[in-house]
């Protein structure tokens, strides 16, 4: 039957179960990655923060920042199964967010003269010990992309 045959009744049903097993699709990646695919995230955008410390190392005034990772850690975990509220059957559910709690302010080790609270050692190994956390991560994700593509084509 083409798609003029179809009421418009049949046509939205269509639709919505297309639609639902896109978010059961996007449920099942969600919870085959469980809390990486927000950790890769967070890593990311903690990278952008440490980054811009270094950056601005010589800035007068120039506040480091950073997030803390157990709170956010914690966050996520209580918001995990809080999803997005779909007003719509077309709306795509997900478990994920993006929300990495408060940006803090680093409380400095010495005193600067031009009040920039950046440590330049401080910044650069929370930079280093991060990438490396990043790669872990993503290391971690990568084998289980293989995992699901050798178990979806049943190749060894």
């Amino acid at each position: 039957m083409t798609e003029q045959g179809r009421t418009r009744v049949e046509r939205e049903q269509l639709r919505a179960n297309y639609y639902d097993n896109r978010n059961l699709n996007m449920n099942i990646i969600d919870k085959a990655f469980g809390i990486h695919a927000a950790a890769l995230s967070f890593r990311s955008q903690r990278s952008s923060i440490l980054a811009t410390n270094i950056a601005n190392s010589t800035t007068p005034g120039f506040l480091a920042r950073d997030y803390d990772f157990r709170a956010a850690l914690k966050q996520f975990t209580a918001d995990q199964h809080v999803g997005m509220q779909a007003t719509n059957s077309r709306h795509i559910r997900t478990s994920q967010k993006n929300d990495f709690g408060e940006l803090l302010y680093r409380v400095p080790t010495r005193v600067t003269t031009n009040d920039n609270t950046v440590e330049a050692d401080v910044e650069q190994a929370a930079f280093s010990e991060n990438a490396l956390r990043y790669q872990t991560t993503l290391q971690f994700l990568n084998g289980s992309i293989s995992s699901l593509r050798k178990a979806i084509t049943g190749n060894n």
